[in-house]
């Protein structure tokens, strides 16, 4: 289309600062950055990066949707400052940073470095006798933040202050491209991890609110969307998720795009539900993102222990799992004054369906402008008027592909009827009323004797019981069946309930032959620090008790 303009996430960060220069970006603690000192520190982690040789390679141009013309950068960092500034600093570089998940072991992340070809690796102290260890050849650069652990400095290391404050801070005599890549990593729950390419163009309009000018549409130029951040009046958002994840950059990411400032809790490594609410009542936040269950309900507790004056809580977005009929319900009495926002998406699409205060069904939605059905053997696009349970597709703003991956990219990204889409695995059909209810993800679908059980519609069955605190759904082997149903359940502190009562009470949800054959009680459910459901993991614990 003629009429579409394409950014840089570099270029728009300093045109926001540009416009909002005194405005506070982030809030950490004591800690309060303004757009003007984040922006200049950024600048000097771009110089850095650059001075090292890091950068520029190949036009987009001429390469395939599996490749990268660029230089990629590891970010193993817990929540802060210098993620973010090592992030925009990569993009004014023209370097392509990419998440990297902290609780993975030596043999997991050694394979994610090798596997996106990492240069350069910016990690907290806390990791370093992790990386220590490992045998990384690729990598020419490592920036190591202090977070107060008390490990020293790596050999052949540099101190990340120390980088940055012997840098300039002027721009870089470099121009980012709009086709610069914007790499999120995938979790591997439920296998290998794959880095996800985008063009930071398409992410921006796909996830991190370049759809949402205020004349509608699209942004049509920098002058308006510093404009655009100018006229807002900063509004304070807390970041729970993990920014190495999707949900976590994407809340940050507009944040930044819209001159909105970024509030962190003081507690990064793990989920503090008293110093996320006190956060929130401390600095009056106006919009909050979590996760599914595994965040809400440890808040939700929380709150019913001991109410914080959340009155200036306008927003809640939940994204990356699903929420309880009881979640919602609770948050309708927790927080009346809260719009709920659901979101439907991957890392593979962006936002591509959304829910709004829809308390009484969960995992219906109505699609983005951008979205689509596709038929079970996605062949053609399904009309409304069909049952067919299909898969969620997008078009348009999608990503390149898998990297280093060409097969899965053109598994994932087919092309029907001359329109190329992304299908993430979200199997879905249309309801009466236009909008489509989810089934589950193609991923954690379950086969038993031919029939095709969902996770999900298992997890929430589940859940309906009131002593249930947290679930996870998986398959394991069967002799008869081939797959069958298990479940690996947390209960509520000094519940009594065995598993006959738990499968009563999910026989009045879902059909019988979707409960789960065993159930596995354990105190806790390992969940990523994102929360999503580990389910690797819940297949090992039911099979040491099989």
């Amino acid at each position: 289309m003629s009429d579409v303009v394409d950014f840089n996430l570099a270029e728009i960060a300093q045109a926001v600062a540009d416009a909002v220069p005194d405005r506070e970006y982030l809030v950490h603690g004591e800690s309060r950055v303004t757009y003007a000192q984040f922006m200049d520190r950024a600048r000097r982690c771009a110089w850095v990066l650059h001075n090292a040789g890091l950068g520029f390679h190949s036009e987009r141009s001429g390469l395939a949707g599996h490749e990268s013309g660029q230089d990629h950068l590891a970010l193993y960092l817990h929540n802060g400052r210098e993620f973010l500034e090592a992030n925009i600093g990569a993009y004014a570089a023209r370097v392509a940073p990419f998440n990297v998940n902290y609780r993975y072991v030596d043999e997991e992340l050694v394979s994610l470095l090798d596997d996106l070809d990492a240069v350069g690796v910016v990690f907290h102290s806390s990791f370093a006798p992790t990386i220590a260890g490992l045998r990384l050849p690729k990598v020419r650069l490592l920036l190591q933040v202090d977070d107060g652990s008390g490990h020293g400095l790596l050999p052949g290391a540099v101190w990340y202050e120390d980088a940055l404050a012997t840098a300039s801070n002027e721009r870089l005599p470099v121009q980012p491209s709009p086709d610069d890549l914007y790499i999120l990593c995938t979790g591997g729950t439920t296998g290998q991890p794959k880095g996800v390419l985008w063009r930071q163009a398409d992410i921006w309009v796909a996830a991190l609110g370049g759809a949402n000018s205020p004349s509608g549409g699209e942004y049509k130029s920098l002058v308006e969307i510093a404009a655009g951040a100018a006229s807002r009046r900063g509004l304070p958002t807390i970041v729970i998720a993990p920014l190495m994840h999707g949900a976590g950059q994407w809340s940050a990411l507009s944040a930044l795009s819209r001159g909105n400032t970024i509030v962190l809790p003081r507690e990064v490594t793990h989920l503090d539900a008293a110093d996320v609410l006190s956060t929130c009542e401390r600095e009056r936040v106006v919009q909050m993102m979590v996760v599914g269950d595994a965040f809400t309900r440890p808040l939700l507790d929380e709150y019913q222990r001991c109410p914080y004056d959340l009155s200036s809580l306008r927003v809640l977005v939940n994204g990356g799992a699903g929420l309880s009929v009881s979640s919602r319900e609770r948050i309708k009495t927790a927080w009346p004054s809260a719009m709920l926002m659901d979101g439907l998406g991957s890392s593979e699409t962006g936002t591509t369906a959304v829910s709004i205060n829809d308390d009484a069904e969960p995992g219906v939605f109505a699609l983005g402008p951008t979205a689509r059905l596709l038929a079970a053997n996605r062949s053609r696009v399904l009309s409304p008027t069909e049952d067919e349970l299909g898969w969620t597709a997008n078009f348009g703003r999608i990503p390149l592909g898998y990297y280093r991956d060409e097969k899965k990219t053109a598994e994932t990204f087919p092309v029907i009827e001359g329109v190329r889409y992304v299908v993430p695995g979200d199997r879905v059909r249309f309801r009466k009323d236009g909008r489509v209810e989810l089934q589950g993800r193609d991923s954690v679908t379950i086969n038993s004797g031919g029939e095709k059980i969902f996770a999900e519609e298992v997890e929430q069955a589940l859940m309906k019981h009131p002593e249930v605190h947290d679930v996870v759904v998986c398959s394991r082997p069967s002799p008869r069946w081939g797959s069958e149903v298990a479940a690996v359940v947390s209960l509520r502190a000094n519940a009594l309930v065995d598993e006959d009562e738990l499968l009563a009470e999910a026989a009045r949800h879902i059909a019988r032959y979707k409960l789960p054959k065993v159930i596995v009680f354990r105190k806790e459910i390992k969940r990523s620090p994102a929360g999503k459901a580990d389910y690797r993991w819940a297949r090992q614990e039911v099979e040491r008790t099989s």
